[in-house]
């Protein structure tokens, strides 16, 4: 197993982060301002240049009206 966030399946994570929240009609700002931080935090976590973890993931998805079991399915696992 790969250590680097940086790996094939981690950057396709981030395309499918992205894509979601703009599926979802939201900018960086609106989803920054739903977590109580600034859109560099939505930024860095789309970039890969801040580390997801699963509780931020659920938040994202809960938000982006996505299911979390079917946003890894589509994003990480195929």
């Amino acid at each position: 197993m790969e250590k680097t966030r940086h790996s094939e399946r981690y950057n396709r994570f981030l395309v499918a982060l992205r894509q979601a929240r703009k599926d979802a009609g939201l900018t960086q700002t609106q989803v920054a301002a739903h977590f109580g931080s600034h859109a560099s935090f939505v930024s860095k976590c789309e970039t890969g240049e801040r580390r997801v973890d699963v509780v931020e993931l659920a938040q994202f998805c809960r938000l982006y009206g996505v299911e979390l079991a079917s946003f890894l399915k589509n994003a990480v696992l195929e």
